[in-house]
Order: structure tokens, then C-alpha cells, then sequence
């Protein structure tokens, strides 16, 4: 018997939400500029060293990715918009989404401006109602879409937001997490980077299922007593890590590179002022005041 939709995970012993926002400074882009909606974005570093921050899903289908040198995505997608990043307005809209995320619950864990994990356990609602409010207000609230992921633990809730974007919502319930998890690769396990995929490749371990059939003593003996005991637990979909909130910052603080040197002050005058902006929002968020203010400034000859 099917279980209703407002009623999956409301006896789970742990809710959790992992919500990421979809392509956010391309989407933050064409958001403020609605002639480059349908179009290849790329954002990040123009200049010979530049790489890609992000890149909208059309220029994805391009084959351009995060992280990929500026020079490889104009061959790959010469058609893309090319811009730089506006971190100020990116952090800006960010702190609007993270607010809408703490009228719910005070357990985020921020991974960065448009990446969080949020702990709804306390409520009696249904994770999964939760999380399309959640995505509803945020699309109202600034218009934005987010892809979320509905889970028992951490490593399970990211693995679903992956599936369905963007602008999707996916559960993975706790008696199906083993199901879902024996196909996928090895490298879909939390920490495990390309050096560790292949380590378990060549102790004959392709798909995570091939672990959750090992019994935990062997892959302890293979791989040590402290990462033996994650792949199996992790294999096995369970997660003990706690949502992280952050700490009060003790500094803060904002600074750019820029790609050429500036010969005048009154070109730089403008992100200065934008820098005083974001740092009063920021300090106000966190309800601090200054005591010391410095501005930092580095010259061609790097004093």
C-alpha cells in the first residue's frame, strides 16, 4: 500500500532536506537580465588563467562544467554569454533563501551561497510537504528555482537532489536506500574522489552494492578499521554525521582580483562601496557590530 504524499517520512527518526539551487549565478543572471533566458551562460574568470564558476544547463549540454578552463568553454560553446561573477548580488539573494530556510528550522548547515542541509526533524509535518514550501517560497521570494533531495541522513538527501534537476524534488526512504544504491559507481559515496574510486576498483569493488555485500571485517582488513566501517556504512545508506550549523564569525570580510591592474581609484571606488553594502547586511544578519575596519589594498609588486 502506497503511502500519501503528505504523510512519507512524518515517523522517520531523522528528516533531512539537502536543497541546492539550480545553475545559481547563471540563473542569478538571467534572473536580472531576461534577454539571456534560454541562453548559454557561462560565468567565471575571463581573462587567459579564468575558469568556469558556473554555467547555465544550455551551456551544459555544451559539455561545459564548473571549474573548466575559461579558454576550453569558449571552444566548447562559442554561441555563451560570457560574464563575470557579482558575488555582492550572488551573497545578496543567497542570505534571502538561507532566511526562508531558518523560518523553518535553525539546523542548517550552509555549504556555500547555494548549497544547505536543513534538519526538520521537530516538525510533524512531512519532510516531503516541507521541502515544496520550502521550494515555493523560494521561487516567489527571489526567482529562483531549487532541486531538493528528501532523506533519512545527509549522504542520502544529496544523492536525491542530484537526480532530478533542475527544479526537481526526489525521496529516497530509508527501506529503498540499498535498492537505489547498489547500481550506482563508487565514486557517488561521500568521499570517495577519484584516488579512492580507484583503489576500490582495484580491490574489485565497481558499484556500491558489490560493498554492501561485503561483510564489514573484510573491508575493514582491506582498507583500515576507520574507512572500512564508512563504505560499509555508507553502502549500506546510513549516515550518523550531524547538520553543522555555523558558528558566529569572528571576521568578515569581502575582497576581488581583478584580472588587469587599475591605474586610478575611481575605477576601483565602486566595488569598495559595494564591499561596505554587503558588509553591513552580513553583519546585521549576525546581529555584530565592528570594532576595527580594514581595507586591504595589493600592488602590482604584491606589497
Amino acid at each position: 500500500v502506497s503511502t500519501p504524499a503528505n504523510l512519507i517520512g512524518t515517523n522517520w527518526p531523522r528528516k533531512i532536506l539537502h536543497i541546492d539551487l539550480d545553475a545559481f549565478y547563471a540563473s542569478v543572471e538571467a534572473l536580472d537580465n531576461p534577454d539571456l533566458v534560454g541562453q548559454p551562460i557561462i560565468v567565471g574568470g575571463l581573462g587567459r588563467r579564468g575558469v568556469v564558476a558556473t554555467a547555465s544547463y544550455e551551456a551544459r549540454k555544451n559539455g561545459v562544467h564548473s571549474a573548466m578552463p575559461m579558454e576550453r568553454a569558449r571552444r566548447a560553446c562559442p554561441n555563451a554569454v560570457f560574464l563575470r561573477p557579482r558575488f555582492g548580488r550572488y551573497r545578496e539573494l543567497s542570505e534571502q533563501v538561507f532566511s526562508i530556510y531558518e523560518a523553518w528550522t535553525k539546523r542548517v548547515e550552509k555549504l556555500s551561497l547555494d548549497e544547505a542541509y536543513l534538519d526538520v526533524t521537530p516538525h510533524i509535518s512531512s519532510p516531503v510537504d516541507i521541502a515544496k514550501s520550502i521550494r515555493a517560497s523560494i521561487h516567489r521570494k527571489t526567482g529562483l528555482t531549487g532541486s531538493a533531495g528528501v532523506s533519512t541522513n545527509k549522504f542520502l538527501a544529496k544523492l536525491a537532489s542530484d537526480i532530478d534537476k533542475p527544479n526537481g524534488l526526489t525521496v529516497i526512504r530509508p527501506e529503498e536506500a540499498q535498492d537505489f544504491l547498489a547500481p550506482l559507481p563508487v565514486e557517488r559515496l561521500w568521499g570517495v574522489g577519484p584516488a579512492n574510486a580507484e583503489r576500490l576498483r582495484t580491490n574489485g569493488f565497481e558499484q556500491i552494492g558489490e560493498l554492501a555485500a561485503s561483510s564489514l571485517e573484510d573491508l575493514q582488513r582491506l582498507f583500515g578499521e576507520r574507512w572500512g566501517r564508512q563504505l560499509w556504512e555508507f553502502a549500506h545508506g546510513l549516515d550518523r554525521r550531524r547538520i553543522e550549523p555555523p558558528s558566529r564569525p569572528k571576521s568578515i570580510s569581502s575582497e576581488i582580483t581583478y584580472e588587469h591592474d587599475q591605474s586610478s581609484w575611481e575605477t576601483v571606488w565602486p566595488n569598495i562601496k559595494q564591499f561596505v553594502v554587503d558588509m553591513e547586511r552580513r553583519l546585521e544578519r549576525w546581529s555584530l557590530s565592528a570594532r576595527t575596519v580594514t581595507l586591504k589594498v595589493r600592488f602590482q609588486d604584491f606589497t
